[in-house]
């Protein structure tokens, strides 16, 4: 008797502490830009949802993610580790998984606080072993639930890259064995398989890209009438339907919210808009004046919003933290001729939008357009909604993470995700202390305090990264204008040390 007593009590204890834990679910945007949403000066693209989101949370004026480009602020944000370490840039279609799954993730450790762990939307992270083929039509594998997810449902990729299916756990989605899915590094390989499973070539057959044209570099296979980078063949049964996929994605969310709805969970939620080929669903075609890309957004607001009914479907709403942000900032042009661009010397400027709002640059650049993106943190259990121009980086999502749940992260875990619990609860108005940021796998920049030095790149420099090293006051210069270097050679000087001290140290503490 006594030991059934001693059992329930700890089931109570046990439940009791898991009430307490808060679900969080992390939605990340896709090339979606500070001044893309409406609460953060966007005038011609209505994010109604996305807006209520910051109006009832905590919303960042300098939050960050780690890098100018995707693949490496999803690995940072994912692994509490800066992606220079690891040497991640944006990876190819047949990439294998960069993360190593011999090392603590965000999912992990929140495994290890209790949490069921999810991924659904584009991973861009890759998936298979180095040096071996990936079967596409058996296990695919590793990826998501090998880095500490329960559950996944992908975009392999990303969705101008091949292949052009779905991923749930290790299969791919109504793949038909007698119609096989082949990934290939040329169009040679490709040819190689039946004829009845090839897809024309955009190089050969522009014809074939009925949806729009490339303007550069989405000239491999054709699929859906849209040129992709990368080559396939087969599982045609397979295929994704471009105009759909926030609809699926969104669907995958609601369901695994209320398959978990009785235990805290974690997911993660990254969205494919709006990064191109943008296809927006043809209900929220023409919903702005900027072509598909604003239309895109709208998109990306809906889905928002229906996560955010979810949790108030299922009484979730207060005890959930929802954070909202971006994997890089804006571009627009980025290989299709979708009609959403007009270029202004080094600046992007579509129809009057800046993507950027008053920063300079955008995806691919180091300067803050780049890396500066919508930061907000939502939680009404604990959280006063307001705003704060605390510098806050998604690097830090772990560490800040673990204080919350419990977990004490060993030396080697998460070694560059400081605790910056404090901050994102709006506790603390300071913020970090100093950042790196990254662009192109190559550029580097140290923000400290008000300051921020770009390291120079010589002849490899340009409109993404400069020739010279360059040094602004972004309290006095926000828009990166005024380069002072030749003002304040001594402060260059010394954050020039600091940051080569930072990008060769073991950890960013």
């Amino acid at each position: 008797m006594k030991r059934w007593v001693g059992l329930l009590s700890v089931g109570l204890i046990a439940g009791a502490m898991a009430a307490e834990k808060p679900n969080i679910i992390l939605i990340y945007g896709d090339d979606v830009g500070f001044g893309d949403v409406g609460a953060y000066g966007s005038k011609m693209i209505p994010t109604p949802n996305i807006d209520r989101l910051a109006a009832e949370g905590l919303r960042f004026t300098d939050g960050h993610c780690t890098s100018a480009t995707c693949s490496p602020s999803r690995f940072s944000m994912l692994t509490g580790k800066y992606a220079f370490r690891h040497q991640v840039t944006i990876l190819p279609p047949n990439a294998p998984l960069s993360i190593p799954t011999d090392i603590t993730t965000l999912p992990d450790m929140l495994k290890r606080a209790g949490y069921a762990t999810a991924v659904i939307g584009k991973w861009h992270l890759g998936i298979g072993a180095k040096d071996v083929p990936t079967d596409w039509n058996g296990e695919v594998k590793p990826g998501p639930l090998e880095i500490g997810f329960d559950y996944s449902f992908l975009l392999p990729s990303t969705n101008d890259r091949v292949p052009c299916v779905y991923l749930r756990n290790h299969r791919v989605v109504n793949l038909d064995p007698a119609d096989p899915l082949f990934v290939e590094k040329t169009l040679a390989a490709a040819r190689k398989h039946t004829e009845s499973t090839q897809y024309p070539c955009a190089k050969q057959t522009p014809e074939a890209m009925t949806y729009y044209k490339s303007t550069h570099g989405h000239n491999n296979s054709v699929i859906g009438g849209i040129g992709r980078i990368g080559y396939m063949a087969g599982g045609k049964s397979a295929l994704w339907n471009e105009e759909t996929i926030s609809d699926t994605f969104v669907k995958e969310a609601k369901s695994y919210i209320a398959e978990n709805k009785d235990r805290p969970f974690f997911l993660y939620f990254a969205s494919q808009n709006i990064h191109v080929p943008r296809a927006p669903n043809k209900r929220f075609q023409g919903a702005t004046k900027l072509g598909y890309r604003g239309d895109a957004m709208v998109e990306f607001d809906w889905a928002t919003g229906e996560i955010m009914a979810t949790l108030e479907q299922y009484g979730l709403t207060e005890n959930t933290i929802i954070v909202f942000s971006s994997d890089n900032g804006p571009v627009y042009d980025d290989g299709y001729d979708d009609g959403t661009v007009v270029k202004t010397s080094d600046e992007e400027v579509d129809r009057g939008h800046d993507g950027s709002g008053i920063y300079r640059g955008g995806k691919y650049q180091i300067y803050e357009g780049g890396t500066r993106v919508p930061f907000i943190v939502r939680w009404p259990a604990r959280i006063k909604p307001g705003v704060s121009d605390a510098l806050v980086n998604q690097v830090d999502l772990m560490g800040s993470f673990a204080a919350l749940t419990g977990v004490e992260l060993a030396d080697d875990e998460g070694i560059d995700s400081r605790n910056t619990l404090a901050t994102l609860l709006g506790e603390d108005r300071a913020g970090l202390p100093y950042m790196v940021e990254e662009a192109g796998g190559a550029g580097r920049a140290l923000r400290l305090g008000e300051w921020k030095y770009i390291e120079g790149q010589g002849k490899g420099g340009g409109l993404r990264v400069p020739k010279k090293a360059e040094l602004y006051n972004l309290k006095n210069d926000p828009s990166e204008l005024n380069n002072l270097i030749a003002m304040h050679p001594e402060k260059a000087e010394a954050m020039a040390q600091q940051l080569e001290d930072l990008l060769n140290s073991e950890r960013m503490r």
